[in-house]
């Protein structure tokens, strides 16, 4: 018998002497010094060994499905990517609803207070909480009698949602006036509004895009045809703290501002080129963008395009600087993975991941406003530099 022939016998026995101890019990393998081959102590084998070794010797007791949810969620942040991520199938239901821009519920967006109890940021314009009374900085403390105080978050709005046309009792506290209400109201699929726009001085359109969710394009149409109706002769497009969202919608509206040719493309690690282009047909009107730091993703794709086509002047601050677009993998139980699987290039090759896009004319807010989501007009210095520019 050769060298080789012992050693992988040599290997085979220790394996299997291996395999009989894990079978008697597990109290003394630890007192074996043994290393496998590779081919026998695989990922596999691995996570086997460590699952044994918690269940066996943690001293405390732990949720098994946790520990098992974590492992997949270690796997994927180990690529250091923040926008690869794994997603269980609870988190994945909630991001699939987000993006496809409307919900069964009340009509509320609501967050956690240190007391436990959820505090409405906003209500939903003639939505069912709107309808029955409740307002912004109202108290949930209660959903249908039950005290929502211990509960954890995804708990607690899982109670107020359900399914479309069941009724719903909402208890909440009203710290301006001391009242304690009880509202109730019909459950009803809501659309979130991502687009809003008006009519400023000088017939100049305003829109401005929050985000871009599946919905998102047929409220942009509404409100460029609303505009157009009352004479719009120019058009503000306000894409500040807009987070990106779904390319899709944001190459839709691009074909509705741009002229002929390519939007933008995208190059996968095989070097394949997608293109997304835009047809000639198209509003044209003078056309003026808002951006700041916060314009990120589908926004910089956007705002990119019209800046390199020449269709229209950027103002504000410079942008986040994210030029990676994912997909999202739904696994056979119903979680998911959402994975980087290109880079972006706006029509003239620039990839503006980690720098971001320049705006033709940079312009920063009074420093007591650059973190506010919402500016009075009065001190909003970008968007009166916008209606100058478009007299």
């Amino acid at each position: 018998m050769n060298l080789q022939k012992k050693e992988f016998w040599k290997g085979f026995a220790t394996a299997m002497a291996l395999a009989v101890v894990l079978a008697l019990g597990a109290h003394y393998v630890y007192l074996l010094p043994i290393q496998l081959p590779s081919f026998l102590f695989g990922d596999a084998t691995k996570m086997r060994f460590l699952e044994h070794y918690l269940k066996e010797y943690y001293v405390e007791d732990y949720d098994e499905s946790v520990t098992e949810e974590l492992m997949y969620t270690g796997l994927l942040a180990g690529v250091g990517d923040p926008y690869t991520y794994y997603l269980p199938k609870d988190a994945l239901q909630a991001q699939m609803e987000k993006n496809s821009g409307h919900f069964v519920g009340v009509g509320v967006t609501v967050f956690h207070g240190e007391e436990g109890y959820l505090h409405v940021e906003s209500v939903t314009k003639d939505g069912p909480a709107q309808q029955a009374g409740i307002l912004p900085e109202d108290q949930i403390i209660r959903v249908d009698g039950t005290d929502i105080a211990t509960l954890p978050y995804e708990e607690a709005v899982s109670l107020i949602k359900g399914k479309e046309g069941t009724k719903v009792v909402l208890s909440i506290f009203r710290p301006s006036t001391g009242e304690a209400l009880d509202c109730s109201m019909q459950r009803r699929d809501i659309q979130v509004t991502s687009v809003q726009w008006e009519m400023l001085e000088g017939n100049s359109g305003y829109i401005a895009i929050h985000n871009f969710r599946e919905n998102t394009y047929e409220q942009f149409q509404k409100a460029l045809q609303e505009l157009q109706k009352q004479g719009m002769r120019s058009l503000i497009l306000d894409l500040r703290n807009n987070p990106g969202g779904l390319v899709k919608s944001a190459h839709q509206i691009g074909d509705e501002l741009l002229s002929e040719g390519v939007m933008v493309y995208t190059m996968d690690k095989q070097g394949n080129r997608n293109e997304l282009t835009c047809d000639a047909v198209y509003t044209d009107v003078p056309l003026a963008v808002l951006v700041n730091e916060n314009s990120a993703s589908a926004s910089e794709i956007l705002a990119g395009a019209i800046q390199d086509q020449g269709r229209g002047t950027l103002i504000g601050t410079n942008t986040f600087g994210k030029g990676l677009v994912q997909r999202m993998f739904v696994l056979p139980d119903g979680s998911g993975v959402n994975i980087t699987i290109q880079k972006y290039y706006t029509p003239k090759g620039r990839s503006i991941h980690g720098t971001g896009i320049t705006p033709d004319l940079p312009m920063a807010m009074p420093k007591e406003y650059e973190q506010d989501m919402e500016i009075p007009r009065e001190h909003d210095i970008q968007l009166q530099k916008a209606q100058e520019l478009l007299k």
